[in-house]
């Protein structure tokens, strides 16, 4: 079975969407500092988006490991458990960055300025999942997976800059 990675580095109709709509380049998988996880779990940066943030797997395995994400401002979470689930999430809410609530009130609100810039963002989301094989949630389940995930199994990965030892803050007002 194709990875779903390969899959996307595949198809540019799929890596172009992902970099568009949900902001995700695997291009782009270095973080701008050094980090690790206070438990000692081995980290892979394996994407990024254009504002210095990093998608990386947790532990040892393949694209089923969980997925902590880290911004450029040192706030991160734990947003999934696989790359199924992300992709998933940017697929049907690419805006869950500002997602600080949890609301359906406040994703409508993102979700109307991401449909402004990407009128046919429904459609091009569904044959980004059809090409990769995904079967897509509704974006209230999408959201409320984020929060369980990062509210739940999120609280044990606390993601440490190096340098300083510090933790990073937490992504979410949970």
């Amino acid at each position: 079975m194709k990875s779903l990675l390969s899959a996307i580095r595949e198809s540019e109709e799929a890596a172009h969407f992902l970099a568009l709509s949900g902001d995700f380049d695997l291009d782009r998988y270095d973080h701008v500092e050094d980090v690790h996880l206070a438990s000692g779990i081995a980290l892979e940066g394996f994407a990024g988006d254009g504002t210095g943030g990093t998608f990386f797997f947790c532990g040892d395995g393949g694209e089923e490991r969980p997925i902590l994400y880290a911004d450029s401002e040192g706030g991160a979470a734990l947003v999934a458990i696989g790359l199924p689930e992300l992709l998933q999430l940017l697929l049907v809410a690419p805006w869950w960055r500002g997602c600080q609530k949890f609301t359906a009130e406040e994703s409508h609100e993102l979700a109307v300025e991401y449909v402004a810039d990407i009128p046919d963002l429904a459609a091009r989301a569904g044959r980004t999942a059809t090409t990769l094989g995904l079967a897509l949630p509704d974006e209230k389940d999408a959201l409320a997976r984020l929060r369980q995930v990062a509210s739940g199994i999120g609280k044990d990965f606390v993601l440490i800059l190096t340098e300083e030892g510090e933790p990073y803050e937490p992504l979410f007002a949970l």
